[in-house]
């Protein structure tokens, strides 16, 4: 349910879940050339109030689609969405000042400076020049410096930098980032993340798309991942990367070996060269000083060990390639 008019302040609510959406779908109308297409099928997901949420998937899987969708540039086919506590539809007004949406294209106007930019935007949301927060939001991002400049003056990592300041003149409680740091070199990147940090331990809650997953893994606390229109997976980060339950231990020794000693069989390793052996093995059940006592027996001498912690990306990877291939066998029957 809604909780109030379609003029209410956002700021004043305080809901469970800054964003819920129930079983929705999206099928854009084909033509004479291309076939209907099915973008998002019956996904649900809420989003409690104050986390960091990565919304993650391939090419196509149907996150922008969602995110326009919220943004009110798409129109749903079915199901209900709600931000802050406030149907898309039926209170849209209150919806859309509750969500700030930092797109993936650099629409700026070149011939307008940061300060500009900002005091339009926060004009188009009938904000005063006196009640404004331009100053304070450059600096947040970093631009006081470059207030003042034509924005096609501005480095690529400061124009991103500009459109989160951009979806930020009107205090949102729940932002959405699509794809910020696309483009972006390693330190201007690591400065956004920061301030999306810094956001989010203030009360904000983010919904973040991203094709880096070392990205995903370092700033949120939760992860849903998509693929073909379908919600596949939603967990915090920690049980998620928990899930695969598998780590692997690469050590070097001594001598050079041609075949594994009988008494390292039992954990299945594999020879990486004649003096590398990997051990794969679930850190559940199996602990890495086991395997180096196994190793001692073994009268091997250890000259070098570094291990490798399930990462985000293996289980992207695992979980999409199970869709696919699930989606290929429900097409052949």
């Amino acid at each position: 349910m809604s909780n109030s008019h379609p003029n209410a302040d956002p700021a004043k609510t305080t809901p469970e879940f800054a964003i819920e959406i129930e079983g929705l779908s999206k099928t854009y109308g084909g033509n004479g050339r291309a076939r209907a297409k099915e973008a998002l099928k019956d996904v649900s997901l809420t989003i409690p109030r104050g986390s960091f949420l990565a919304l993650l998937g391939p090419n196509g899987a149907g996150k922008s689609t969602l995110i326009n969708i919220l943004a009110g540039l798409v129109v749903k086919s079915a199901g209900q969405a709600r931000i802050w506590g406030f149907d898309i539809e039926m209170d849209m007004r209150a919806a859309r000042r509750a969500i700030g949406v930092v797109p993936q294209e650099l629409n700026l106007d070149p011939f307008f400076t940061p300060r500009e930019v900002l005091e339009l935007q926060s004009g188009l949301y009938g904000i005063s020049k006196s009640q404004n927060r331009v100053d304070q939001i450059l600096d947040s991002v970093g631009l006081s410096d470059q207030a003042d400049l034509y924005s096609r003056r501005l480095s690529g990592g400061m124009r991103r930098r500009l459109l989160v300041a951009k979806a930020m003149v009107h205090s949102p409680p729940v932002l959405v980032l699509d794809e910020p740091t696309a483009g972006v070199d390693i330190e201007l990147r690591h400065q956004l993340w920061q301030s999306l940090r810094d956001m989010n331990e203030a009360g904000m809650t983010i919904l973040l798309t991203t094709h880096y997953l070392e990205e995903a893994e370092s700033l949120c606390d939760q992860i849903a991942i998509i693929n073909h229109g379908q919600l596949i997976a939603r967990d915090s980060t920690r049980n998620l990367l928990n899930r695969l339950d598998s780590k692997q231990m690469l050590v070097t020794i001594a001598q050079n070996l041609e075949t594994l000693p009988a008494a390292l069989q039992l954990y299945q390793p594999k020879l990486a060269g004649e003096r590398q052996i990997v051990f794969q093995y679930p850190p559940s059940r199996i602990h890495s000083g086991e395997i180096l006592n196994a190793i001692n027996a073994a009268n091997l001498q250890v000259i070098d060990v570094s291990t490798r912690e399930t990462e985000l990306e293996d289980i992207f990877l695992r979980l999409t390639r199970e869709t696919k291939s699930a989606g290929k066998k429900e097409a052949a029957s």
